[in-house]
C-alpha cells in the first residue's frame, strides 16, 4: 500500500461568537480567540494510497497556515510521496522519526512540525480505516462518550459581555468553560455568576513577566480557578512558570512545547500542574502517546489543547477517550455559518463514531465553498501540480 496522492486544503469558514458589536482596533489577529476575526482557518491534508483508501489530517495553524500550507506543498509532501504506507502503530513511529531527523535543521516546533503533525493523524486515519476499526477503539479507549469544554474567543475583556457569554453558556448544558481574558473584573465577573457547580478556566496567551504574573496568580486565587494558561512571556521559561505555580493556582501549559522533549523539561522543573498537549503542533497522534506516557510517569494529568475544528479536533476527541473520565475535550465554541462535518454542532457530550478512522468525513461542498487555496501532490503524475 503505498501515498499516491496528497492533497493540501487551507479553508477558511466564517463563524458568530456574539461579540460582533465590539469595538476593537482593526490591527491583523494573530490569536484565533482575537476580537478581530470573524472566520476561522483549517488547514487540511488528504493522504491517498493506491488502494484508494484515504486519511484526512489537520496542522497548525491560523495566520501561520500559509508557512505550514508551504511546507506540506514542498519539502514535507515530497518526503511522504511514494512511501509505503505504515501498517501498524510502530511503523508509523519509525516513518515519522526518520521525517523529523531528516528535517530537524528547521526546528522543533513551528510549520515544518506542523505539517509533520497533519501527517501523523492522517497515517492513523488510515491505519485504522485499514483495520476497519475505529481509531479510539484501536487505540484501546474505555469510553466512547467523552464530556465537551467550552473554550470561548475573547470578548474583549468586557466584563458585561463576558458575563452573559458565560451564563448562555452554562444554560446550553456546559459544566467547564474557559475564557481568553487577561483582566481580572472580566474573569470575576464571569466567575461571580456561574454558579458553584461550574467549572472556570482562564487561557491568557504568555502576556505577563513572571513578577506580573505572580501578582495576577495571587489576586486570582479566590477565584478558584480550573488552571491558569500560559501565563508568562516568554512560553518556554519554565522556571518562570514553576515560580508563578507556588501561588498555588493551578498551572496549565505544553501547547507552544518543543515537541515531546519539551514536555519532559516541563515535568522535570516542576513548572505544571495540567500538560497541554497540542495534536495538530506537537507530532500527531504518535507524539501525543508518547506525551501521555511521559506525565503517567511523572504523574502529572493531561487535559490536551485544541482550539481547531478539524481532523485534528477529532483526533483529539480520540485522544480525550483514553484519558479519564475526568477530561474533557476543549472545541472552539462558536457557531459557524456551515458545519464542515456534524460534530461541530457541539453539545456538551460527544459519541465518537462507530465508523472506521477518525470519524471525519468533511462536506465537500462546504469545503469547496470556502476554499482560500489547494495543491495536489501525485505520484502518478510524478510532480506535484496544483
Amino acid at each position: 500500500m503505498k501515498i499516491i496522492r496528497i492533497e493540501v486544503l487551507r479553508v477558511a469558514i466564517p463563524f458568530s461568537s456574539g461579540r460582533e458589536k465590539i469595538q476593537g482596533t482593526q490591527t491583523e489577529a494573530y490569536n484565533a480567540a482575537s476580537p478581530e476575526l470573524s472566520r476561522m482557518e483549517t488547514l487540511l491534508v488528504k493522504i491517498t494510497t493506491d488502494t484508494g483508501l484515504h486519511g484526512w489530517g489537520e496542522g497548525f495553524g491560523h495566520l501561520c497556515n500559509p508557512m505550514t500550507e508551504t511546507a506540506l506543498n514542498d519539502l514535507v509532501g515530497r518526503f511522504f510521496l511514494g512511501q509505503t504506507c505504515p501498517q501498524s502503530p510502530q511503523e508509523i513511529a519509525v516513518l515519522m522519526q526518520q521525517a523529523e531527523v531528516n528535517f530537524h535543521a528547521f526546528g522543533r516546533t513551528g510549520p515544518v512540525i506542523f505539517a509533520l503533525s497533519a501527517v501523523d493523524i492522517a497515517l492513523w486515519d488510515l491505519l485504522a480505516k485499514w483495520r476497519e476499526q475505529p481509531l479510539w477503539q484501536m487505540l484501546g479507549a474505555k469510553r466512547q462518550k467523552i464530556g465537551i469544554y467550552a473554550s470561548l474567543v475573547s470578548y474583549g475583556n468586557h466584563p458585561e459581555r463576558v458575563a452573559a457569554k458565560v451564563l448562555s453558556t452554562y444554560r446550553a448544558g456546559f459544566r467547564a468553560i474557559k475564557l481568553h481574558e487577561t483582566a481580572y473584573p472580566a474573569i470575576a465577573a464571569a466567575r461571580e455568576i456561574l454558579p458553584a457547580d461550574a467549572e472556570l478556566m482562564i487561557d491568557v496567551n504568555c502576556p505577563w513577566t513572571v513578577e506580573e504574573a505572580v501578582k495576577k496568580a495571587q489576586a486570582l486565587l479566590s477565584l478558584n480557578l480550573g488552571w491558569l494558561e500560559e501565563p508568562v512571556w516568554p512560553p518556554d521559561d519554565l522556571a518562570g512558570l514553576a515560580e508563578v505555580r507556588k501561588q498555588g493556582t493551578r498551572i496549565a501549559a505544553g501547547e507552544n512545547a518543543a515537541g515531546v522533549q519539551g514536555f519532559a523539561e516541563h515535568f522535570e522543573r516542576g513548572a505544571i500542574d495540567i500538560a497541554q498537549p497540542s495534536v495538530s503542533k506537537v507530532g500527531g497522534i504518535t507524539a501525543m502517546l508518547k506525551v501521555f506516557t511521559l506525565a503517567k510517569q511523572y504523574q502529572i494529568r493531561v487535559v490536551p489543547h485544541c482550539f481547531y475544528y478539524g481532523a485534528g479536533l477529532m483526533a483529539t476527541a480520540q485522544l480525550v477517550a483514553m484519558l479519564d473520565d475526568s477530561v474533557s475535550l476543549e472545541v472552539p465554541y462558536i457557531q459557524w455559518q456551515d458545519a464542515l462535518y456534524s460534530q461541530l454542532n457541539f453539545e456538551p457530550y460527544m459519541r465518537l463514531p462507530d465508523i472506521p478512522g477518525l470519524g471525519f468525513e468533511p462536506s465537500l461542498s462546504v469545503i469547496k465553498k470556502y476554499l482560500i487555496s489547494s495543491k495536489t501532490l501525485s505520484l502518478t503524475a510524478g510532480a506535484a501540480h496544483a
